[in-house]
């Protein structure tokens, strides 16, 4: 480790940054503006460097490690297409609160604004979907606008941060002098709870005769499970998950009740609309769990925790709202309840029958090989302990309902911006992060191909990642919302003429395979892709075709009008 004061260049003041931060991967691809960086890079063994296939695998692969790690993922790309190449990644690390720090190369400072070769205006591009971006102008300034870059990434709501580095900058020579200390002016995020507000919440706790958690991942990203556990054991108080919550309460207990929203469970929805308190903690109401939000638990007191003040009263109004960390917000609640007193068997009964009335099942067959089986099989073999990382559709919603997530940083997927292609490189990157429990990728055949490339880099670092590729020949979920509100018009949505042979496409990049189109097959594919650790297995999973997601909630409908099954089942074939 170099000492402050010795005199250092700019690539190497970027990679002591690194070190002092205890960055482990870069995930990045070279380009002419980062050419001293990767000069640099040469003799560095301390940080390992992956190389992607595209930028774009990048910024996923980071946010995938981010995701399973809970630390900084880190994108290292060059000037113009290769910044621009990661927009769609960085978005959806800030729609999802992913922390993230993209270092992009650029042309040199006196060319910025001239137009020239491989530029582009990373910094006007990526500021609505960062939490801040630099562009660094001075190499006394790098140490500095990295160290800012880190502490904006990992501080208050987590999120992408990017950091736009000149050519002459990195070549440039200064002191190095490392900030140990750091202070943003105008970012101060409120990590303590106000206590008053909290005592509030304890004494409507204690007397909520139908209380229901409602659980975001926030509380994944402040660690706090184990105090949420506690708390809803304790007061036996029913949870239920958005889509990225799933794992913050484990799954298979009483008390779950799995996601709520559009393709949440049935009784999920119905104790939202019948509670008469219900406690948000570290969920933004999205627009996914809420439905109409006029018609959205309107019986209930609503107490919202949340540490970005922002997310408070943004779609929901509520009614105590309470700004601060999630841990310490369940910490202090642990402290100030008295041990449950009002009697919730009757309320949970209430849900035990709505359970009854709607449980969550599928038509199976001795030749009839549906997604929910696939899913619910992994889940069986793994026992829950697995990083399970998604792609965007059908098999999403699937996994949310029949995969039983019992651990915090157990799902990892693309939910606000609900990007195709994202499942493949994520679960690359978990799977650097992760090393002691199986990574398995659900994806469809739609969004496999769009980052196929990354096969390569999978195969090349032996990444041990379980690919199951879902193969209904349709893009799933935009064939279901034809068939159910646009006449049954698949317009574009049909694969089949196209799709390549997804076995010898694996087989070529070098990857094992298999293939199962019967529920024996499958199950016999799941236990061998689980027992294979010397790099990636592909099993392609060819299902029913026209199968639907259900329940489901009709966008802008309200969540207690859930459609339970399709309207016409002769289209189900």
């Amino acid at each position: 480790m170099n000492v402050p004061g010795q005199t250092l260049n700019g690539s190497e003041i970027f990679f002591e940054c690194l070190r002092r931060e205890n960055v482990e991967y870069i995930f990045g691809y070279p380009g002419g503006a980062l050419l001293k960086v990767y000069e640099t890079l040469y003799d560095i063994k301390d940080i390992k460097h992956i190389l992607v296939r595209h930028e774009q695998g990048a910024a996923h692969m980071a946010e995938g490690y981010a995701r399973a790690t809970g630390k900084p993922g880190i994108v290292l790309v060059t000037s113009g297409p290769g910044a621009t190449n990661t927009v769609t990644g960085i978005a959806n690390a800030y729609m999802d609160s992913s922390p993230m720090v993209v270092f992009t190369g650029q042309v040199p400072s006196s060319l910025i604004g001239n137009d020239a070769f491989q530029e582009a205006d990373i910094v006007g591009i990526t500021r609505p979907i960062t939490k801040h971006n630099f562009l660094v102008r001075d190499v006394r300034e790098l140490a500095l606008t990295i160290r800012k870059a880190f502490y904006l990434a990992t501080n208050g709501r987590p999120g992408p941060v990017l950091v736009d580095m000149p050519k002459d900058i990195l070549n440039a020579s200064c002191e190095f002098q490392w900030p140990e200390n750091i202070e943003i002016r105008g970012f101060k995020p409120t990590v303590k709870c106000h206590m008053n507000q909290v005592e509030k919440a304890a004494l409507k706790i204690s007397k909520a005769k139908k209380p229901l958690f409602y659980i975001g991942g926030g509380v994944i990203s402040a660690n706090a499970s184990e105090e949420l556990r506690k708390l809803a054991i304790q007061q036996n108080i029913p949870v239920t998950m958005t889509l990225q919550g799933l794992g913050a309460f484990p799954g298979d207990h009483p008390l779950s009740m799995g996601m709520l929203g559009m393709h949440g469970t049935y009784w999920a929805n119905q104790a939202v609309n019948n509670c008469d308190l219900l406690i948000a903690v570290g969920a933004r109401f999205d627009d996914r769990v809420t439905g109409k939000v006029e018609t959205f638990a309107t019986q209930a007191y609503k107490i919202h925790n949340d540490i970005d003040p922002t997310n408070v009263d943004k779609n929901i109004k509520v009614d105590l709202p309470i700004v601060g960390d999630a841990k310490h917000f369940l910490s202090a609640l642990l402290d100030e309840m008295p041990e449950a007193t009002e009697n919730r068997e009757p309320w949970l009964q209430e849900i035990h029958k709505w359970q009854e009335q709607c449980p969550l099942a599928y038509e199976t067959g001795d030749e009839l090989l549906r997604t929910e089986f696939v899913i619910e099989e992994t889940s069986k073999q793994t026992k829950g302990n697995a990083v399970v990382v998604t792609d965007v559709g059908q098999h999403q919603m699937w996994t949310s309902q029949y995969y039983k997530f019992n651990n915090p940083r157990s799902i990892i997927t693309s939910g606000g911006l609900g990007t195709m292609g994202y499942g493949l490189p994520a679960s690359i990157g978990a799977a650097f992060g992760v090393t002691d429990r199986p990574i398995i990728l659900f994806c469809g055949d739609g969004g496999f191909m769009m980052n196929v490339q990354e096969l390569v880099t999978a195969v090349h670092y032996k990444i041990p990642v379980k690919i199951f590729l879902i193969n209904n020949t349709f893009l799933g979920m935009v064939r279901q919302w034809q068939e159910l509100f646009h006449k049954e018009q698949y317009s574009f949505t049909d694969l089949g003429n196209s799709n390549p042979d997804f076995v010898k496409v694996a087989d070529a990049f070098g990857c094992r395979t298999s293939c199962a189109e019967t529920p024996d097959q499958a199950r016999q594919a799941i236990k061998e892709a689980l027992a294979w650790n010397e790099g990636p297995f592909l099993v392609e999973f060819k299902v029913i075709k026209k199968d639907m997601v259900f329940p489901m909630v009709p966008a802008g409908g309200s969540i207690s009008d859930m459609m339970l099954a399709r309207l016409n089942p002769k289209t189900m074939v």
